[in-house]
């Protein structure tokens, strides 16, 4: 699972805060790690996961989602079961306290695969989703943020804080019938225009999982990873010409993404259980475990 590749430069990471850092990410591992140890599937696991992710303020997505330019949030998600490639996703929505769960819902409750806005909010109204107060989403670090990337902006001083760029969540899993998943959310990007819509919630783009081959959740320069299609790249590549998981994904995030000048990163597990984490910034909030393999939580390059 990945907590994004929106990591403070490690210049200005405390002790502190890499320590709640880490304690969140081990938080999340362990509600996804609960769910295949108790024999639970793929899709059950990376829900959780990331469920827990959005539930810390730290990571952007859920209640640490960051604020568009208007001051609102916008928040995009999206799961895929590799048995059988449904997928559900949902994009500028705001009010559920899991957008992941909401895009579920539009998996198992509609004939949809993306939805947006108050369409999908109806859906998990339907459903039953937990909806959180507006106040549930403010985080004053984020508000700051806000401001600070506006008076940047005005005074032409912008620069490519990956803080501000990158922000997402994800999880991939293999259960022990062999069937992947993966899910994803994210707030977007630090003062957005209203509707952007970025990677995260687009099947093939951000998200993807395939029994055959891979599932595979992004982070980071969204555009870019739209019009690379990354996700659906790594597993064509894995599927047509015979790469590994390692070499599908290490060469779209390390050489394709680059000619487009699109920083980032992604986790990805491919049907034997392999797990790569490749990213070409300067970190990754990052973190795996398994049967057979061991627990990890790393955050800058030279970790795990």
């Amino acid at each position: 699972m990945h907590g994004g590749a929106g990591v403070l430069p490690a210049h200005q990471m405390t002790p502190e805060r890499e320590a709640a850092v880490r304690a969140a990410l081990d938080r999340a591992l362990s509600a996804g790690e609960a769910v295949l140890a108790s024999g639970g599937s793929a899709l059950d696991a990376v829900t959780e996961a990331v469920c827990a992710l959005e539930d810390e303020p730290l990571f952007n997505a859920g209640r640490g989602a960051v604020f568009t330019r208007d001051g609102s949030h916008e928040m995009d998600a999206a799961v895929m079961d590799g048995r059988d490639r449904r997928a559900g996703c949902v994009a500028g929505v705001f009010g559920p306290r899991n957008p992941v769960r909401l895009a579920r819902c539009v998996m198992e409750h509609t004939d949809h695969v993306l939805m947006i806005g108050e369409g999908a909010l109806r859906i998990g109204r339907d459903a039953g989703i937990e909806e959180a107060p507006a106040e549930h989403f403010f985080t004053q670090e984020r508000y700051d943020s806000l401001q600070e990337t506006l008076r940047m902006e005005a005074e032409g001083t912008l620069d490519d804080d990956p803080s501000r760029r990158h922000g997402t969540v994800g999880a991939v899993a293999r259960d022990r019938t062999g069937a992947l998943a993966a899910a994803t959310s994210t707030g977007g990007m630090t003062a957005k225009r209203p509707g952007r819509v970025g990677d995260s919630p687009l099947i093939g783009a951000g998200t993807f999982a395939d029994n055959r081959t891979c599932a595979i959740s992004a982070t980071g320069d969204g555009e870019a990873f739209i019009r690379l299609s990354v996700a659906h790249e790594i597993d064509a590549r894995m599927r047509l010409a015979g790469e590994t998981l390692a070499q599908a994904a290490g060469h779209v995030v390390q050489v394709e993404l680059l000619t487009m000048n699109g920083s980032g990163g992604l986790v990805a597990i491919d049907a034997q259980g392999r797990i790569a984490a490749p990213f070409n910034c300067e970190g990754m909030y990052r973190a795996w475990v398994g049967e057979g393999i061991a627990r990890e939580i790393a955050i800058y390059r030279d970790q795990a």
